[in-house]
């Protein structure tokens, strides 16, 4: 009788929660503290993200048969640091987090939306991309003349893991970051216990300045970084689930939940190809039961969400954030590929990529928007030709 889940399944499944959440968690924690959430809001938003990744992965990995894989956007995390608290403060970026999972809903259910994000030259999305994580991938090396020995540390081990067990690299630098922690005498792991993390409801505030600078972006980094790659990924191991069905998805519970303080959810890039993989057992038809056990590890991480929050919010912010940033180099470096690969677009691209990373901020709309808007507009320049048809 064949067995119903096999060991190597279900050890596979918990990687892919293991690697997700280890591996960028603090991220999401820092970029929900950056606009404004207090402790209580990040730990609901956390168990908002549990319950979204879990219903998300288990409900269309059964209903497609294949591995769907969800996750938080990482890169759309790391802008809401850089945007910092509007004048609307938390209740505002809830706003932009239901418009966000709305507009990533609506491109799937009205064609010419999609048509329209799909419209955006590559080389400006990934430029923006990059310009919003430079800050962030330089973090470990600005942090080394403060703690040399335990950010040095970090940074070898990570080193060594990319060259030899590259999956295991960055949950690695975040747990001897921990590990730091708890050696430093911080007080880091003093006092903390667990708790029943509690869901606390934020009333959305809809305002023209926060959309700009968090919804419209974040919207634009979620489905260039996170939606359409992870698709792709899928894609390269024979899987071709309905694609807008999944934007649907993702979008409707994203702006359903947001109001639990909750960013936007996502296809999943990263571990994707973890669920994906032959790692994921040689049953293809089988791999599905990995993604939604992934998911189920998210679901049983949210139990843990106030321990969690309250160790990365009293934790040094140079050992979070040199793991973090250690995290995000892989993707700033095929943004950055992505963007200056073409000679006919490096002009507008770099001006993109530099607009996004000098934290320009006018009207009080952020550099993330104005990257899009000044790149989009030396695109269009580079290309006209006066006199044609």
């Amino acid at each position: 009788m064949q067995k119903l889940v096999h060991p190597h399944e279900i050890l596979t499944g918990l990687l892919v929660t293991l690697v997700g959440y280890a591996s960028s968690g603090a991220i999401v924690i820092r970029g929900l503290a950056a606009v404004g959430a207090n402790e209580a809001e990040i730990v609901s938003a956390m168990v908002g993200l549990a319950i979204a990744l879990g219903v998300l992965a288990i409900g269309l990995s059964r209903w497609t048969r294949m591995p769907i894989s969800i996750a938080w956007s990482t890169p759309g995390m790391v802008l809401l640091a850089t945007v910092g608290v509007g004048s609307g403060g938390f209740p505002a970026a809830v706003g932009a987090f239901v418009t966000t999972g709305l507009l990533v809903a609506a491109s799937g259910l009205f064609e010419p939306l999609g048509r329209l994000v799909g419209a955006i030259p590559k080389p400006i999305a990934n430029a923006m991309l990059a310009g919003v994580l430079l800050k962030f991938c330089l973090l470990p090396f600005t942090a080394l003349t403060e703690m040399p020995l335990a950010i040095g540390a970090i940074v070898a081990t990570w080193v060594v893991l990319m060259r030899f067990a590259r999956l295991w690299a960055a949950p690695a630098a975040a747990a001897l970051a921990l590990a730091f922690m708890g050696l430093g005498g911080e007080g880091a792991f003093s006092g903390l216990a667990f708790a029943w993390p509690k869901l606390v409801f934020v009333a959305p505030v809809f305002d023209l300045e926060t959309t700009i600078s968090i919804a419209l972006p974040l919207f634009l980094v979620t489905m260039a970084s996170q939606n359409i790659p992870g698709y792709a990924v899928i894609g390269t191991f024979g899987y071709h689930p309905p694609f807008r069905p999944l934007l649907i998805a993702t979008g409707a519970l994203s702006a359903l939940l947001a109001p639990l303080g909750m960013p936007v959810v996502n296809l999943a890039a990263l571990t994707a190809a973890l669920a994906a993989g032959d790692e994921a057992g040689p049953d293809r038809s089988r791999r599905w039961i990995v993604a939604a056990i992934g998911g189920l590890g998210h679901m049983a991480l949210g139990v843990v969400a106030v321990v969690a929050v309250a160790l990365v919010m009293r934790s040094s912010p140079q050992l979070i954030e040199a793991a973090a940033g250690l995290a995000l180099v892989g993707a700033f470096g095929g943004s950055t590929k992505a963007a200056l690969d073409r000679e006919e677009d490096r002009i507008p691209a770099l001006l993109t990529f530099l607009v996004a990373a000098s934290g320009l901020s006018w009207h009080g709309v952020g550099s993330a928007f104005w990257a899009l808007v000044i790149g989009l507009a030396v695109h269009v320049l580079a290309r006209w030709r006066p006199g044609r048809a």
